[in-house]
């Protein structure tokens, strides 16, 4: 499965039915992190998924729209950078 991170506008009032509509997105998309930016109103999404086309598939059926998919490459092991 690859990894894709969703762009969207969400207005404070919304938040939580973001969050429950890209929950419902399907057994193909999964929703991993949720990050929503009350200030600048954005949510930042990362699914699991085949493909990029399934993540606009299971958004348009949920009736999210995005502003911007990009696949992501995330690292096996975070890496901690500490003040040696």
């Amino acid at each position: 499965m690859a990894e894709f991170l969703a762009e969207l506008y969400v207005s404070r009032a919304n938040e939580s039915g973001v969050r429950h509509a890209a929950d419902a997105l399907g057994a193909s998309v999964r929703c991993v992190r949720s990050i929503f930016v009350p200030d600048d109103e954005i949510c930042f999404l990362l699914f699991e998924a085949a493909s990029v086309g399934d993540v606009v598939e299971a958004a348009h059926t949920a009736g999210l729209a995005f502003e911007r998919i990009s696949e992501v490459a995330t690292p096996a092991e975070p890496t901690i950078v500490t003040d040696a």
